[in-house]
């Protein structure tokens, strides 16, 4: 190299030092901006969104002022650390009711490169309508968080990913779409979907599918996270309020479903390359809709297809109203699998081990299979606040509460965030009773 080109390395190494990465900037986005001002003011904004994600750098925020706007085609990475973000401010105040001049699947705001993966970035605050696919769409990204949207009335999906690792979507309402409120597919690793409210779409609340017809990738949705969602009023045209498709290695816990029109939560395979396994069902509370399907329906897998084994569930409220469903539908065997496991959980009378062939009791189950030891039967008026008005937080005194198993470190607080347990014990369900009211 020479004395003279190692000064040339010391000497850029020196200005990286003192200058370091660019400082991140704020530009703003206004509906009647102008995209040939310099952004960098309110009074200056810029006009499209498109203009924004195509001119931010690494670290930098676009705020996007209340009005009505095209969406856009998100291209370009940011960078770990220092992710480019895309925020309404206030929340919904922006509003992108159509998909942008770049868009390439009638989605509104999609997030895709062709040949490449695009991460890093943050979309924020927005009120998506009426796409005619999907309200978001990410395709082929990593760490992308999606938080804080209202997302509806879309043709099919509210939020949809394909082939995105290391997802967020969190804070937002899906809601009334033609098909699912939250869909993330086709090999998609590590997706958290958290504190979400999903309601009144058509099929899934949150629709999970590894799908095995689609490469690259294993078939797998793994190490997911679907937990503290508020779900309701989905699956009139079929779907779990949580359908999970070859899901495997993950954690659903802490959320409340109520009054979903299908089965509450599904491990199984129909695309997935196996049926979901080696998951964990705790501390959820569900609570089915007049004529709906079972509560946790763990079928078989199609032949040539592995069938789903050792999950856990334990520590939740499973209920139904409907006299020929019950509480947990498993395949022939699946029960009895020395690495399935069922406990603690408050149940009706009425689960199926030969998948809905035949009903049995909580008696009959727990000397078949040696499942649900500690499990009991309650009905919902003597566990709820007042489930007549859908607040199913735990009443003071409940059946529920104390009765749960301590599970480490794997659901530390409960829907609300209060920490658990509260009392001496973990409490069944979604919510830990806050006693700190009760007299003593």
């Amino acid at each position: 190299m020479g004395i003279n080109g190692a000064l040339s390395l010391l000497t850029f190494a020196a200005v990286a030092l003192i200058h370091g990465p660019a400082a991140a900037r704020t530009f703003y986005v206004d509906d009647v901006g102008n995209d040939a001002n310099d952004g960098l003011t309110a009074r200056r904004a810029w006009a499209t969104l498109q203009h924004a994600v195509d001119t931010m750098g690494h670290g930098d925020t676009t705020i996007v002022l209340p009005g009505v706007y095209a969406g856009c085609r998100i291209e370009r990475s940011g960078e770990a650390g220092r992710p480019k973000t895309l925020r309404a401010v206030p929340p919904w105040g922006a509003v992108v009711a159509t998909a942008g001049p770049n868009n390439q699947h009638g989605s509104n705001i999609e997030v895709e490169m062709f040949d490449g993966v695009v991460q890093h970035w943050v979309i924020d605050g927005f009120d998506i309508p009426g796409a005619v696919r999907s309200g978001v769409d990410l395709r082929g990204t990593r760490d992308i968080t999606v938080q804080n949207c209202h997302v509806h009335d879309s043709g099919r999906t509210g939020i949809f990913t394909a082939f995105s690792d290391f997802v967020v979507i969190q804070g937002n309402e899906s809601e009334s779409n033609g098909e699912h409120g939250v869909y993330t597919s086709n090999s998609g690793d590590f997706p958290v979907v958290r504190g979400n409210l999903l309601h009144h779409n058509q099929s899934a609340g949150v629709h999970m599918n590894g799908d095995r017809n689609f490469t690259p990738g294993d078939g797998l949705i793994s190490f997911a996270a679907v937990e503290a969602n508020v779900i309701w009023e989905n699956g009139v045209a079929g779907a779990s309020a949580i359908n999970c498709d070859g899901v495997s290695d993950s954690v659903i816990r802490n959320n409340l479903l109520f009054s979903n029109h299908a089965s509450g939560i599904s491990l199984y395979a129909i695309d997935g390359s196996e049926g979901s396994s080696r998951n964990k069902v705790y501390n959820n509370t569900i609570v089915m809709a007049e004529g709906s399907r079972w509560v946790i329906n763990i079928p078989a897998s199609p032949d040539g297809i592995a069938n789903p084994r050792c999950n856990r569930i334990v520590n939740n409220i499973l209920y139904t109203p409907r006299l020929d469903r019950g509480s947990i539908l498993i395949y022939p065997g699946g029960a009895e699998d020395p690495c399935f496991h069922s406990d603690h959980n408050v149940v009706v009378n009425r689960f199926s081990r030969d998948g809905g062939e035949t009903i049995i009791s909580l008696a009959a189950w727990q000397r078949a299979t040696g499942q649900d030891r500690h499990s009991f039967v309650v009905a919902p008026e003597a566990l709820f606040v007042d489930p007549a008005s859908d607040d199913y937080r735990l009443r003071l005194g409940s059946p529920a509460m104390n009765r749960g198993a301590f599970l480490d470190l794997a659901v530390p607080d409960d829907l609300d965030g209060t920490p658990r347990p509260v009392g001496g014990a973990v409490d069944i369900g979604a919510h830990e009773v806050d006693t700190s009211g009760a007299p003593d």
